[in-house]
C-alpha cells in the first residue's frame, strides 16, 4: 500500500474517531431462521446532510457501505458485515487513536464469527462475544439505556 493510501486510511480512521461509531448489535431474526437473532457489527460514519460529500469519498475508497440521509438533518455511512468490519478495522487500526478498545473488541468479534457459524457457536463464544459487546458498549456514547450482561444472555438463550 502506498503512502497516498496510508495518508487516505489516516484520514479516514480520523473521522472515525471524531464522528463514527462502532457497534456489534444483536438483531432479532424475523425469516423464521433456527436461530431466532443473528450479530450485526457495523462502523458507521455520520456527517451533517449539508456536508456529505466526504462519506461518499469514504465510500468510494473504501468500496463499500451505503449511505442514507436520517430526517434529522444527517447522513450516514454504514458498513455492515463480519468480513468487511474486520478488514477495514485492520486497515484503520494503526491510525485510530480514541476509539482503540472499540475496534480491537469488534475486531475479535468479528474474528470468532467469521471462523464459525452461528449456529455452531459454544456458550463460551457466546460469553466472549457478549463480553465484546459490552466493552464496545461501555466505550461508546449512547443516549439510550444500555443493555446488560443479563439482558444480552437472556437474548441469546444463556439464562436459565
Amino acid at each position: 500500500m502506498g503512502s497516498r493510501s496510508n495518508i487516505h486510511l489516516a484520514y479516514i480512521a480520523g473521522f472515525l474517531d471524531g464522528d463514527g461509531s462502532l457497534m456489534l448489535q444483536i438483531k432479532k431474526r424475523k425469516d423464521g431462521n433456527k436461530s431466532s437473532f443473528r450479530f450485526m457489527p457495523t462502523i458507521c460514519f455520520y456527517q451533517d446532510t449539508r456536508h456529505d460529500k466526504t462519506l461518499y469519498w469514504i465510500r468510494e475508497f473504501l468500496k463499500i457501505g451505503y449511505i442514507s440521509k436520517r430526517n434529522d438533518g444527517m447522513t450516514e455511512l454504514r458498513v455492515n458485515g463480519y468480513k468487511q468490519v474486520k478488514e477495514i478495522l485492520q486497515s484503520l487500526s494503526p491510525y485510530i487513536k480514541f476509539k482503540k478498545i472499540q475496534a480491537k473488541a469488534l475486531q475479535q468479534a468479528c474474528e470468532i464469527l467469521l471462523k464459525t457459524e452461528l449456529k455452531f457457536l459454544s456458550k463460551m463464544q457466546l460469553i466472549k462475544i457478549v463480553n465484546l459487546i459490552l466493552v464496545i458498549q461501555q466505550e461508546n456514547y449512547v443516549t439510550k439505556k444500555k443493555k446488560t450482561k443479563y439482558d444480552l444472555c437472556q437474548i441469546l438463550g444463556l439464562t436459565p
